[in-house]
């Protein structure tokens, strides 16, 4: 029987059946490069069917991932279906036909960027005068 996964160099990714979970990552464009893929998936922050995996996990198309990314302020959770499988890095428009981020995930996003655009409009947009300031000092440590 033929060896269905092709070599890393050829172009044509039709005989993968399954890839490692970080080289994947980084195809699809998570991942800057397949060391920080590593991390964030030794770190916890990719599940793989609600679970943890390792980073030598073999995904298969129609698998479902969990993946966390961004700051702790501006955290943002995708959950993807894999769509196809790739092992070379192209452009961000061939990386986004390897996934498809669920309906309820993209809502959940919105909703949590919504919430975040609503925390920053109490914050004002200059900072204080002198003047402003002893009146806030004035103000907080007034005596009773």
């Amino acid at each position: 029987m033929a060896n269905l996964k092709r070599d890393d160099s050829t172009n044509n990714n039709q005989y993968l059946q399954k890839v490692r979970l970080d080289k994947w990552l980084w195809a699809a464009r998570f991942y800057r490069t397949r060391s920080l893929a590593k991390q964030a998936i030794e770190g916890g922050k990719v599940h793989f069917d609600g679970s943890r995996v390792k980073t030598s996990k073999e995904i298969s198309i129609g698998d479902e991932l969990t993946i966390r990314q961004g700051s702790a302020t501006a955290m943002t959770e995708k959950t993807v279906m894999v769509k196809d499988l790739s092992v070379q890095r192209g452009n961000a428009t061939l990386a986004q036909a390897l996934y498809e981020e669920t309906e309820e995930s993209i809502k959940r996003r919105e909703y949590y960027a919504e919430q975040r655009k609503l925390a920053n409009l109490a914050r004002p947009d200059t900072k204080p005068n002198k003047k402003q300031r002893r009146d806030l000092h004035r103000f907080k440590y007034q005596e009773e």
